[in-house]
């Protein structure tokens, strides 16, 4: 790097302030590393933000019982489901809004942002519905025992019937940081999450006038927390205080915007679909070991969502990159924006890999203290964490698709990394071959080397700057 290309701290400074302050929301020219910078520092802050929450909330949830933390492990596998609809729609979101402004149609963004906000409000309430009455017998379905079920149900019950807050939180954002507005989701996060951590030991250990509603009180600091977020999020949209504004008037039915959305989303949501029913199958198979090889896999789970949250940032920074340099007409500049952004994601997960591999027991042991627990958790650490350098490339390069529209590639990836081979292969090695939950583990790692290796070879081709959205 030349004399010249060289930031100082105070450009860095102020680089830093522009980009979580939001002042810039165009991409489509000057500096790729600035823009990656530009977009990159709130999507990493509004994903750290998330895996603080869920670090802190497993730390709470941990000083209840054993129990209580496997519910969570159980529920959120399933409220996964929830999340794949949530990101299918939001990964249609993104990049169609990201295509109106790179193509500077400003009008065509706000309507496909309504359209898509009302299709997850739909979807919310079917699942709301279904959640709330069926809570126990989802948990059955996992494998759950009885005591866990008596204890744990109020939790699932809550979480699945208050969907709608987890659905319209991504997947407004998803609208944000298409049109390139990263700090205000990046604020949003903040809001929602703060009050969880906040909350979480007032409803879950019950202070002052508050009862003591153990695990439950986890569900209802997570639901206030995100319903505020998304009243915040609603505002900012009605208010005009992002790059796209909605009205009233705005509010109506159109079913050619909402047809392509629902078009282009079908690819993202079985994508996601794929890859979080491959993660039930795998939940439900960890069960089968007991509950504390269960929660050591939960807290493990957690703690690898602190490093994977800000790499999965820096992909949704490759996202809004691609589908506005292709809106703009530039798809040379978006291709290379992805592999400078693989490049960035690649030194920091490998950083995070080398950490986790010298002390994942003693990072387990900081939230329970239970031998098998840490064991297990520790050895789900380190098995996952070799695969890292590949988790960084898979993530952007995936991400990169999704961005321009293309979801229909990395959803035959899936199916391929995950169904044919992650499944097999972990019921293969855990039960027929003995290796308990070491054989998941091993599954996990090994699946997504491949999807990544896969994913790159596909890029390549180029077949996704030719897709319309």
């Amino acid at each position: 790097m030349t004399s010249q290309n060289k930031l100082t701290f105070k450009q860095l400074y102020d680089y830093f302030i522009i980009a979580v302050t939001g002042k810039q929301t165009e991409f489509t020219s000057g500096s790729i590393r600035k823009a990656i910078f530009m977009l990159s520092i709130p999507m990493i802050l509004e994903m750290m933000m998330e895996s603080i929450f869920a670090i802190v909330d497993i730390a709470y949830v941990s000083q209840v019982s054993v129990n209580a933390v496997a519910t969570i492990g159980l529920t959120e596998s399933v409220i996964t489901l929830v999340y794949a609809v949530a990101i299918g729609l939001s990964m249609a979101a993104t990049a169609v809004v990201a295509r109106r402004v790179g193509a500077n149609d400003i009008k065509g963004a706000r309507e496909s942002a309504i359209q898509a906000i009302l299709l997850g409000i739909v979807v919310a309430l079917i699942v709301g519905v279904f959640g709330f009455i069926y809570a126990k017998e989802i948990l059955a379905l996992m494998g759950a025992e009885q005591d866990l079920i008596n204890e744990g149900y109020g939790y699932t019950q809550l979480l699945l019937g208050g969907n709608i807050t987890i659905l319209l939180l991504f997947l407004i954002n998803a609208i944000f940081r298409g049109a390139g507005d990263a700090s205000i989701a990046m604020w949003t996060l903040v809001l929602s999450n703060g009050l969880n951590i906040i909350l979480d030991p007032i409803f879950i250990f019950g202070w002052g006038p508050v009862p003591e509603y153990g695990v439950m009180g986890a569900a209802i600091a997570t639901n206030i927390g995100r319903g505020t977020a998304v009243m915040f999020q609603l505002g900012i949209l009605f208010f005009g205080w992002s790059r796209i504004k909605i009205g009233v008037q705005d509010v109506v039915l159109r079913l050619s915007v909402m047809m392509n959305l629902i078009k282009v989303s079908l690819g993202g949501i079985a994508q996601f679909l794929i890859g979080t029913s491959s993660w039930v199958f795998l939940m439900r198979m960890m069960s089968e070991f007991g509950s504390e090889v269960l929660a050591g896999y939960t807290i493990a789970i957690r703690v690898m969502l602190f490093t994977l949250m800000p790499s999965w940032g820096m992909s949704n920074a490759a996202a809004t990159l691609v589908g506005q340099n292709l809106g703009a007409k530039q798809p040379e500049r978006a291709e290379t924006s992805v592999w400078k952004t693989g490049k960035y994601n690649a030194y920091f997960m490998t950083l995070v890999s080398i950490i986790y591999l010298l002390f994942a027991h003693d990072i387990i042991g900081w939230f329970n203290d239970n031998p098998v627990v840490i064991e297990n958790g520790g050895l789900c650490l380190q098995i996952i964490a070799a695969g890292y350098i590949f988790y960084a490339y898979g993530m952007v390069v995936t991400q990169a698709f999704n961005g321009a529209g293309d979801t229909l590639t990395p959803t035959k990836i899936n199916l391929i990394a995950f169904w044919l081979f992650q499944l097999p292969f972990a019921y293969l090695a855990a039960i027929t071959f003995k290796l308990g939950a070491m054989g998941v583990f091993l599954a996990i790692t090994s699946a997504e080397v491949m999807l990544a290796v896969i994913s790159i070879i596909w890029f390549r081709k180029g077949n996704w700057k030719r897709v319309q959205v």
